[in-house]
């Protein structure tokens, strides 16, 4: 199945499905007529008979069909499919139609809750943001997804609210909310239509984990398709992790994600900690989020997906990058919580090593960040307010060891997002947000390209000045190491972000450690 196929392929669905493949989790779902209800390849129910099986690649397929999701296997769970998550511009997906990359925009952006903020999209504003009309976003999206906008939509909210209703405690009303209903009786309308039993009822069949739950915060499950490289990833975040808001645990048995967490939503910050816990047995991450979050928690979920890259498609993936990077098959390119915290951090890492950017983004925590109390000795503070950096003065920054070049840099930054001007997020436009971190002082394409694959989740960006790249591939005593770089990475598109980290990884622990850029201070 390729990333933008409406129809999958009936005969190796029903192989994967024999073999309860999780490579293929959320690429697509069995429906079984026999029962009327819909499943991830993974369920471990008895394997239905062929000839009762159909096979749809996205969800909502299988809702506007009559099926309702398995209480067992859980749809919810699933990862998001290729096509929901590949919302790049244009370019990364060049050997696909203008009308399939335009429909797979749409989708990721109804699947991004950053791309709207409080708002809940309509299709006319969907339109506006895509710049087509109304009438063809339905068709071009009916066309590739075999639902229309609305119905798409419809079937993300439910499996929400289904999710939040199995895993948390949770009142009804509130999950009515944070799914996206505008009140609870349309709510309990619709689910009740869809699943032919009101949200009530769902709790008492599925709920009784979440009230087990003896940690504190609230417990939800985020799953992935193998392989995963998850000690690569936590090594990853490890290297960089700031003393006072971040913690990483590389232990058997407990590896693990601490962090502090501040989200912005509804005109209001919202501060708390998660925890992220990897089962690498059963291909999840068990999500341990504060209570202080709860009315942010679909935005924390959605974000957590993006750091963790938790939705990547390797068998994709793969396909393109495993001659090249043969030792790379697992690995994942690291996302963030925060675009602006990701963005404050490059800048700090230019033309420095990964540990000098660790030491100056410590102190600068240490003297802007706001105090926070967790359950956890050590994890005390958050990352500064894009406000905050805006109105620091340059001596202050100045005491931290930051030199003005990029104190300039850090302070244009944080006034762009504080007011507004700067998106940093996964439902951001990649070319514009690209641009336009390039006309901020001391921002050049390394930081931007690396931002835009960080914090904007780009699977095709690649910073062609990096130094450790061009050592990795082996371009570094060349005239112009930068544009033979460029010139390679054609043929890794549209997974470049993927390349660049498989090249990082294969150099020695030394050289792969040094975060040197070819940015020009302006």
């Amino acid at each position: 199945m390729t990333p933008h196929e409406t129809q999958p392929d009936d005969d190796a669905c029903y192989l994967a499905l024999k073999a309860r493949d999780a490579r293929f989790d959320g690429c697509f779902f069995t429906a079984v007529t026999s029962t009327g209800i819909y499943c991830r390849p993974v369920c471990r129910v008895r394997t239905p008979k062929r000839e009762n099986c159909r096979f749809f690649v996205h969800a909502a397929q299988a809702e506007s069909a009559g099926f309702r999701p398995c209480l067992r296997c859980r749809p919810e769970l699933a990862p998001r499919t290729p096509a929901a998550s590949a919302g790049v511009d244009a370019r990364a997906w060049s050997i696909q139609d203008a009308s399939s990359i335009l429909a797979g925009q749409a989708a990721h952006l109804l699947d991004t809750p950053d791309a709207w903020g409080e708002a809940t999209p309509t299709v006319r504003q969907l339109a506006q943001r895509l710049g087509v009309s109304d009438r063809h976003l339905r068709r071009i999206f009916e066309a590739q997804f075999g639902v229309s906008p609305l119905q798409y939509l419809q079937t993300r909210r439910l499996l929400s609210a289904k999710q939040l209703l199995t895993d948390t405690t949770l009142a009804v009303t509130q999950v009515a909310h944070l799914s996206g209903f505008a009140s609870v009786r349309r709510f309990n309308a619709a689910f009740t239509q869809h699943y032919a039993l009101n949200p009530t009822q769902l709790r008492r069949e599925g709920g009784s984990r979440a009230k087990g739950a003896s940690d504190p915060g609230i417990h939800v499950r985020l799953a992935y398709r193998p392989p995963y490289d998850v000690d690569a990833m936590l090594q990853f975040l490890a290297t960089r992790q700031i003393a006072g808001m971040e913690d990483v645990s590389l232990a058997p048995g407990d590896q693990s994600l601490r962090k502090t967490v501040a989200v912005q939503y509804a005109g209001k910050r919202h501060t708390g900690w998660l925890v992220a816990r990897f089962d690498a047995a059963a291909s999840r991450v068990d999500l341990r989020v504060s209570d202080s979050l709860r009315d942010v928690l679909p935005w924390v979920m959605s974000r957590m997906r993006a750091l963790l890259d938790l939705d990547a498609d390797p068998r994709a993936i793969n396909s393109l990058l495993h001659a090249h990077f043969p030792l790379g098959d697992g690995l994942r390119v690291p996302g963030t919580l925060d675009g602006f915290e990701l963005a404050v951090r490059a800048i700090l890492g230019q033309q420095v090593t990964v540990a000098a950017a660790r030491t100056l983004a410590t102190r600068l925590v240490t003297r802007f960040g706001e105090a926070l109390d967790t359950p956890f000795p050590g994890l005390n503070r958050l990352f500064p307010a894009a406000a905050t950096l805006a109105g620091a003065s340059g001596d202050a920054l100045g005491q931290l060891g930051i030199v003005k070049q990029r104190q300039a840099a850090i302070q244009a930054l944080a006034s762009a997002v504080a007011q507004q001007r700067l998106p940093l997020h996964a439902g951001a436009d990649v070319a514009a947000t690209i641009a336009a971190l390039k006309e901020l002082p001391g921002v050049g394409d390394w930081t931007a390209q690396y931002i835009a694959m960080r914090a904007l989740r780009w699977p095709d960006a690649f910073p062609a000045g990096d130094v450790a790249l061009h050592k990795a591939l082996g371009v570094q005593d060349s005239k112009s190491p930068a544009r033979e770089a460029q010139a390679a990475s054609h043929a890794w598109q549209p997974w470049r972000s993927y390349a660049v980290i498989r090249a990082w990884a294969s150099l020695p622990v030394v050289s792969r450690n040094r975060q040197t850029t070819a940015d020009a201070i302006k």
